[in-house]
This record gives C-alpha cells, sequence and structure tokens, in this order.
C-alpha cells in the first residue's frame, strides 16, 4: 500500500486514526499492530514472517541482556564473596551479553545480506573466478528484495544495542515491542527510530488534540505535494534521459542529474512528511528525517541534514565503536570512509553504490584536510600579529562565500548523485562519457528542455513548486518551524496555502496529464 493512493489516504489512515481514538487505551497499541501488519501484507503477506523473526529474536535477545544485568546486580548485592567474586561474576555475566549480541546481530544481518547482497556477491565472484580457472557458478533465480527489511532491521538492532549498554530498558511487552519495529507510518523507509523516542511514546498513549491533529494533515499534505507534483514530474525527465543518455549528451544529462537531486530529495522527504503527519494525526511524534539540505554550506553538514535518522545511525553504532576522531586524524578519515562505504552497500547491492558512498566520504576527508589548513594559518596569522604588533582580525564569512560554499556543496553532491542513479559502474562510466563528450549548451536556452517528456507548461509548474520548496527549507534552514508559523498566519492565507496544495495535487499530480506513477525509490533499499 503506497502513501499516495486513495486507499491509504480516504481509506485505511482515516479507519485507522478513528478506531485507535475510540478504543481503551490498553488496546490502542494492539490495533495498531494489527493494523501495522495488515499494511506490510499488501506487499507480500510471506514477508511478514521476516519483520516477525526479526522482531521475536531481538526481542528474545533483549530480554537475555536485561536479565544478565539484574542477575549480576542482584548478586552482587547479597554475595559474600567479596570484590573478586563480583569482579568474576560480572565478568562472566558481561560474555555472555556481548555474545547474545554477537548472535543476534549475525542471525538478523544474515538474513539481510541474503535478501540483498546474495545475487550480487555471486556476480562478484562470477568475475573473479575465471582468474584463477574456476568455472562460473551458475545461478539463475531472483531473490525478491522484502520492502523495509533494510529500515527495520537497523531499527531492531538499534534497540538491542541500546539494552546492551543500557541506555534503554528492555520491553517487557512482546505486543508493544512489536509495535516498534513494524509501526506502518515508518516501517516502509524511516525514519530509523530509536527505542528512547518511538516505544517511550508508545508505552503512554496520547489523548486526541486538534493541535496534533490538524499539523498532521498539513504535513501529510505537504508530503504529498512534494512527492506527487515534484518528485514524480522530475522523474519523467530522470527517465528520458538516464534511460537513453547517448540521445541526451552533455547539457542534458547535466540538467538531468539536477533534477534527479531534486527528485530524491523530494521523494524520500515527501515519504517521510506523510510518515510524520499520519503518525502525528495519532499524537506519535516521529522525528524529522530531513532538514533543508540542500543550503548546507559542506558535505559535512549535509550528512547531518539529509537522512537524518541514518546518519545518526551509522554514526553511534559504527563511526564511534571504530574509534571515531578519539584515535587521530588518519584514523578518523580511515573510520570515515569505512561507514560512508557501509552507507552505500546499504543503499543498494552495486558498486556503484559502494563508489558513490566513498566519494561522499572522500569529500569530507578533503572538507577535514582544508580545515586543518585553515587553522594552521589563522594560527600563524596570529603568531605573526603578535610579533609584529599589528592589529588585525579574521575575515568573517560574507554572503558571496555562504553562496560559494552552498552552490559548491550543491554542485558536488549533485555529481555523487549520477551513481547512485546510473545503476551500475558500467553504465555511470558511459553516461560521464556522454555529460563530457558534448558542449551543447545551447540546449538551455532553445527549448530543446521541453522535449524530455514534460511540456512547457507543466515544466513551469514543476519549476514554481520547487520555488516553493526552496522557499519553504530556507525558513526550515534558519530553524523557523514552519508548520506553527503557517496556522499563525490568518485564515485567508491558510486557506488560499491549502486550496494551492489541493488543487496542485489534483491538477499536476495524480489526475494531471503525463502524470507517471512512481514508487518511492527508498522501498528498494
Amino acid at each position: 500500500m503506497l502513501f499516495n493512493t486513495p486507499q491509504y489516504i480516504f481509506l485505511f489512515l482515516p479507519i485507522v486514526a478513528l478506531l485507535y481514538y475510540c478504543l481503551p487505551k490498553r488496546m490502542r497499541h494492539i490495533w495498531l499492530l494489527i493494523a501495522s501488519y495488515y499494511f506490510y501484507m499488501q506487499w507480500n503477506p510471506l514477508y511478514a514472517a521476516l519483520l516477525f523473526f526479526c522482531t521475536f529474536l531481538t526481542y528474545l535477545c533483549g530480554r537475555i541482556i536485561e536479565n544478565l544485568k539484574n542477575d549480576e546486580s542482584e548478586w552482587c548485592k547479597y554475595t559474600e564473596e567479596g570484590e573478586t567474586g563480583a569482579r568474576k561474576k560480572e565478568e562472566k555475566n558481561q560474555r555472555k551479553k556481548k555474545i547474545c549480541l554477537m548472535v543476534c546481530i549475525v542471525m538478523n544481518l544474515g538474513v539481510l545480506g541474503f535478501f540483498k547482497y546474495f545475487q550480487f556477491g555471486i556476480s562478484v565472484l562470477n568475475r573473479i573466478l575465471p582468474y584463477i580457472h574456476i568455472h562460473e557458478i551458475s545461478w539463475n533465480h531472483d531473490i525478491l528484495l522484502p520492502v523495509g527489511i533494510s529500515f527495520y532491521t537497523l531499527q531492531a538492532l538499534g534497540y538491542l544495542i541500546d539494552v546492551y549498554r543500557g541506555d534503554i530498558y528492555a520491553e517487557k511487552n512482546f505486543l508493544r515491542y512489536a509495535l516498534f519495529v513494524s509501526f506502518f507510518p515508518q516501517l516502509v523507509a524511516g525514519p530509523i527510530e530509536r527505542s528512547k523516542n518511538l516505544l517511550v511514546q508508545l508505552c503512554v498513549p496520547k489523548p486526541f488534540r486538534y493541535e496534533n491533529f490538524r499539523k498532521g494533515l498539513l504535513l501529510v499534505l505537504y508530503g504529498l505535494f512534494v512527492k506527487m507534483v515534484i518528485a514524480d514530474r522530475a522523474a519523467i525527465i530522470v527517465n528520458t534521459v538516464y534511460g537513453d543518455s547517448a540521445a541526451y549528451p552533455g547539457f542534458y544529462i547535466a540538467v538531468a542529474t539536477v533534477f534527479f537531486a531534486i527528485q530524491i530529495y523530494c521523494d524520500f522527504y515527501g515519504y517521510s512528511t506523510i510518515a510524520r503527519g499520519s503518525a502525528l494525526i495519532m499524537g506519535i511524534c516521529l522525528m524529522d528525517n530531513f532538514n533543508a539540505p540542500y543550503y548546507a554550506k559542506s558535505v559535512k553538514e549535509f550528512w547531518r541534514r539529509w537522512h537524518i535518522s541514518l546518519s545518526g545511525w551509522f554514526r553511534d553504532y559504527l563511526y564511534i565503536p571504530l574509534g571515531g576522531n578519539r584515535r587521530g586524524n588518519f584514523r578518523k578519515r580511515g573510520n570515515l570512509l569505512a561507514v560512508f562505504a557501509v552507507s552505500g552497500l546499504w543503499h543498494g547491492a552495486s558498486l556503484a553504490f559502494i563508489f558513490w558512498g566513498l566519494l561522499n566520504g572522500i569529500y569530507q576527508v578533503a572538507e577535514d584536510i582544508l580545515q586543518e589548513i585553515k587553522v594552521r594559518t589563522q594560527k600563524y596569522r596570529e603568531r605573526w600579529i603578535r610579533l609584529t604588533g599589528e592589529e588585525g582580525r579574521a575575515p568573517g564569512e560574507g554572503f558571496s562565500m555562504r553562496f560559494f560554499r552552498t552552490v559548491g556543496t550543491f554542485v558536488s553532491v549533485t555529481f555523487a548523485w549520477l551513481f547512485f542513479r546510473a545503476g551500475g559502474l558500467s553504465n555511470a562510466k558511459e553516461i560521464l562519457a556522454n555529460l563530457f563528450g558534448s558542449n551543447n549548451w545551447t540546449v538551455l536556452f532553445d527549448g530543446s528542455l521541453y522535449q524530455l517528456g514534460v511540456a512547457r507548461n507543466y515544466m513551469n509548474v514543476l519549476l514554481g513548486s520547487i520555488l516553493i520548496l526552496f522557499i519553504v527549507d530556507y525558513y526550515k534552514y534558519h530553524g523557523t518551524d514552519v508548520a506553527d508559523a503557517f496556522f499563525r498566519q490568518g485564515w485567508v492565507f491558510k486557506t488560499g496555502c491549502i486550496m494551492l496544495l489541493i488543487f496542485a495535487i489534483l491538477l499536476y499530480g495524480c489526475y494531471g496529464e503525463m502524470y507517471d506513477v512512481q514508487q518511492f525509490i527508498y522501498f528498494q533499499f
């Protein structure tokens, strides 16, 4: 079931929300659990078994780890063997907890690896085997990737690691924990919620509040606008050019890559916004997964604002355990590259995705080196001032420099998106050759861009919608809660904006000409 279908908007979500508030509080999590599994089983009922397996395994291991902690504390409290015995008992239980944690992680990642990377592993192995005179492995079966498996696996493992670290209690109610893993708004494509946020909210259902209801509806409406009017329309241009890059070389590819940067942002941001709105209608607050990333002034800042839940997950559960930035610059930069390589692999089983991840890591390593040079230069400057007695101050960063850094970051990130969209390194090489093999800059002005599947009037609507997006993101980037600011305006302004969104969705979204239904991009990850 897709968020951008009448089935979800007019049937599923209203029925779920209405019954949620009609039921007694002690029954609400059970109702949401039933609704979430029904929602997930609309794709493939059999894969609900994988979701249940991941849920049950992490729940069981969490309870075991918690019991070992309690056993350790109780034993230390009443033991008569002194500090030595207590220390031995603590070390023994620590080993058991670590074994339990590792077994659970290996089993969950093993399931994820089989469905997501088995065929990729076979293809890589078949490239190597001829060099050592071994026949290739014959594999002609397709493995269907379960929807959302990459997201709910990381969410469940994040909970288990938090229990192991003592950051959160082990949930005793299995049904409530199962809802935490399978909560339908964020089940398929995130955000990857932390147990300290979502699980705690599920324990104490909130009463109906009109403020949450209206803000949730606004978020759903804006998410549909961003997805259906911008992302799906931009997808037509992207698919036209990337589907035949030889016929659309040079600046056609450059323009299509920019539109893909807009498409993937609006596609994923639209999903996350609809998810936040759907949850907020029931009084549950999900984290904001995007915070105006294309206004970032560095790639490092971009990744603090893009897919925030995934970036935070890799930071807390991979980058920091690897040593983070605590063991010198060389180790820090190596950890950074390793994390981004894993992030690329998480996005897809392809060398192109790994290269995309490494490229973003290289950007950040380069920025880190330049920042180190800048700091050293500033120290030499201050030392020179002290020696010569000259007065001076470090020049501030003016508008032109901020603008240059923002544009440079956007260009760097957008270039990396080319490898993400290409779908393979061989395709990426061909697209790059076509990109730099033609200097047809005149297509930007002769009307040729209107021949890429989107007519002039619809292209103008698309550009106007992108302008609205960037205006909203501008205020968001500067710390404004746009939804709250919107509701503080007069009723004429609010009514006009809501009607504009509705008409845009109906006329230029699902019911407009040239509309091409697009599944959410991150469903495949």
